[in-house]
């Protein structure tokens, strides 16, 4: 996690209420999100590959192959989606063009995900606000990256699901699993080989 000073330099905010965020991937982590944002009265938009259950605190859902139609509609893009190649480059530079003028950008996916040189070029430009990014497209992320230096970027180490519960909630995972195998009953968490995820 990196800090900057900022004493005597304290600015105005801007409100999330009224809001819109727009989470691409409502898995587990995209849906926790989803309430956090409803909690602060956010609008909440989101890509899906399943649309016929309703996601709660999700105020509307479109297939992926949309999400260009509704980036210009979101404050905020929260990338939750697995790394697989529909997703490789999800965030082209042509995406992110399409985002609207001031959005922020919050990458707790996979690097590969978006175009990184078109992404630092529009936090340069100023077309993105800001960034908070957990994951990149090569890590760890190189100490000569411009990120590093960029006001108007939070980083951290890959790092957004690590907690001190972690190591002991796998192990737990590990041994239901195992015992589940050595039973014959149906696994938890498997990859489904179609999707990569």
């Amino acid at each position: 996690m990196r800090r900057r000073p900022s004493i005597g330099r304290a600015t105005a905010g801007s409100e999330l209420h009224g809001k819109t965020v727009l989470i691409v991937g409502l898995g587990s982590i995209g849906r926790e999100t989803a309430r956090l944002a409803k909690a602060f009265g956010m609008r909440v938009t989101g890509t899906r590959r399943d649309l016929s259950k309703p996601v709660e605190h999700v105020d509307r859902m479109f297939p992926v192959d949309q999400l260009h139609d509704h980036l210009p509609e979101a404050d905020f893009v929260v990338l939750s989606t697995p790394h697989t190649p529909e997703t490789e480059n999800l965030l082209s530079a042509g995406a992110i063009a399409k985002m609207k003028r001031g959005a922020v950008l919050i990458n707790v996916a996979r690097g590969a995900v978006v175009d990184e040189p078109a992404m630092i070029a529009a936090l340069r430009s100023g077309h993105l606000l800001g960034a908070a990014l957990d994951v990149f497209a090569v890590e760890p992320l190189p100490a000569d990256s411009p990120l590093w230096d960029m006001p108007n970027v939070i980083i951290s180490p890959h790092s957004a699901s690590t907690a001190d519960t972690e190591n002991a909630k796998l192990v737990d995972l590990f041994c239901e699993n195992l015992d589940a195998f050595l039973t014959g009953q149906p696994l938890k968490n498997v990859l489904n080989m179609d999707r990569l995820y």
